[in-house]
């Protein structure tokens, strides 16, 4: 990417209603058969001309063919039983019912592939394509096979490495793995999480990346955040594993969070994805106000390895919200530009 300080989005986008139900995760599709594959495919449409109207560098496709950020992809894989369900803790966090491994998990088929050459041929733009990390993945499923986390981890680290490289095929630009319960299980994550990350990024030439923030901006997530005192320190943990490894890029949560900014020094060499919008507040946040995120973070960062970005995906946000969020992310971004391209004047 030539651009100084491309903007991009974390991951999700409101899918509008004749789609899915808004403002909501998990939320049942509205449609059928061919008639939902179309709908996905122009819900795909409209959340990329939002995108490009709002000045985004970094184009995805808002997740817009998919319920969730990682059972959707979990669907496609044998081995796991959505029909036999049990009660876990979601990230140490919450209570969800989750579906069963049952038997050796594998890929027979491409998951979002399709998906992905049809984004790629609506635009040149550089495309970013989510995919969930290992770790995520264990995390919200019960092993009723494996009965380890690191063992399936590393399965599905090969299977998402099968995704990866057919998805770089298909004309992705940047592969990003969210792996959310990076900020949780910190002695797995640099025992083995970062390894089976590895695995996963094993034989790419195009650029990955890796998302690591504190959630949607759902009850159980703000109400975890509340008890995380006045700093977050989870990243301080993981950087200096990931500032080692062969990610490309590390995105991470910054605006409107007790992150301390100077954790980014940890990440020193590698490119940069600045949370600079607040995926857990309606409010939009001002130019000026991106434009200070990104500044505080200039201080721990080369400007040629800022990347603008959402702290989350923005799925149970409102289309009006989450557009004028876009539009924030871009003219923030703008401002540091005009400031950086601004010889100081002579003394």
């Amino acid at each position: 990417m030539t651009r100084l300080l491309p903007t991009s989005t974390a991951g999700s986008l409101p899918k509008p209603s004749w789609l899915a139900e808004p403002e909501k995760l998990w939320s049942p599709w509205k449609l059928e058969g061919e008639a939902l594959v179309e709908g996905k495919q122009d819900a795909l449409r409209v959340t990329l001309s939002e995108q490009q109207r709002a000045g985004i560098d970094i184009v995805s496709d808002g997740e817009q063919t998919r319920q969730h950020f990682v059972t959707t992809f979990i669907e496609y894989l044998t081995g796991v039983d959505f029909e036999k369900r049990e009660t876990v803790k979601i990230r140490d966090r919450y209570d969800a019912s989750v579906p069963t491994v049952v038997g050796p998990v594998s890929r027979d088929k491409p998951v979002f592939v399709e998906d992905a050459k049809f984004l790629r041929a609506q635009t040149d733009s550089p495309i970013k394509w989510a995919l969930p990390g290992p770790m995520t993945m264990i995390d919200t499923l019960y092993d009723a096979h494996y009965r380890s986390r690191e063992k399936l981890a590393w399965e599905f680290a090969t299977i998402l490495n099968q995704e990866a490289r057919e998805l770089e095929a298909a004309g992705v630009d940047i592969i990003q793995f969210d792996e959310p319960a990076f900020n949780v299980f910190f002695d797995e994550v640099n025992d083995w999480g970062v390894a089976t990350l590895e695995r996963a990024i094993e034989g790419l030439n195009c650029e990955t990346a890796v998302h690591i923030c504190y959630g949607y901006g759902i009850k159980a997530n703000t109400d975890w955040k509340k008890t995380l005192g006045s700093e977050w320190r989870q990243y301080e943990r993981t950087f200096p594993r990931l500032q080692a490894s062969n990610i490309d890029l590390v995105s991470l949560e910054c605006h409107n969070s007790h992150v301390p900014i100077d954790l980014i020094e940890l990440l020193r060499g590698k490119k940069v994805m600045v949370g600079a919008i607040d995926v857990a507040s309606n409010t939009i946040e001002t130019p000026e106000e991106v434009a200070d995120t990104l500044r505080k973070a200039l201080r721990f960062v080369d400007a040629d390895k800022l990347y603008p970005c959402t702290n989350c995906g923005m799925a149970p946000l409102s289309r009006a919200v989450a557009r004028g969020k876009l539009n924030a992310l871009s003219a923030g971004a703008e401002i540091i530009r005009r400031e950086l391209s601004t010889p100081l004047a002579a003394e």
